[in-house]
């Protein structure tokens, strides 16, 4: 019997044009619909949205766009609103590379008075570390 491949992902293309920018404010608009895996249009509507939303804004730099991301926007379903986009991203731009640490950055949610907060926590690789 055939595989079938689920027809959903667990990020949209919102957060990972996100993420591209906040690794790199020059990326330019082919370069994030490259990375993203979704065509220059796609990337520039999402872009707008983005900054229509609140999220970041750009800068012309000569031919290019600079990004800025706008610290402290919240996620806008109502079952995440508490969760800011800086704590989104610091799960995809952490710098760590796995090969020359001995533990994994792990993300979990404890609960809180004003709701469950986002925790990023180191976690051995084996028992034995």
């Amino acid at each position: 019997m055939a595989t079938r491949r689920a027809s959903w992902t667990f990020l949209t293309s919102h957060t990972r044009v996100l993420v591209r920018i906040a690794r790199d404010p020059a990326i330019s608009v082919r370069d994030i619909a490259a990375h993203c895996l979704i065509t220059e249009r796609t990337a520039q509507r999402i872009i707008s949205e983005l900054e229509q939303a609140g999220y970041l804004t750009h800068t012309r730099a000569g031919r290019a766009n600079r990004y800025c991301l706008i610290p402290g926007g919240t996620l806008r379903h109502p079952a995440e609103a508490h969760i800011t986009i800086d704590d989104l991203l610091a799960l995809f731009t952490a710098e760590h590379p796995r090969a020359e640490h001995s533990h994994a950055e792990t993300a979990t949610f404890q609960a809180g008075a004003a709701g469950p907060t986002l925790v990023l926590a180191h976690v051995p690789r084996s028992a034995s570390e």
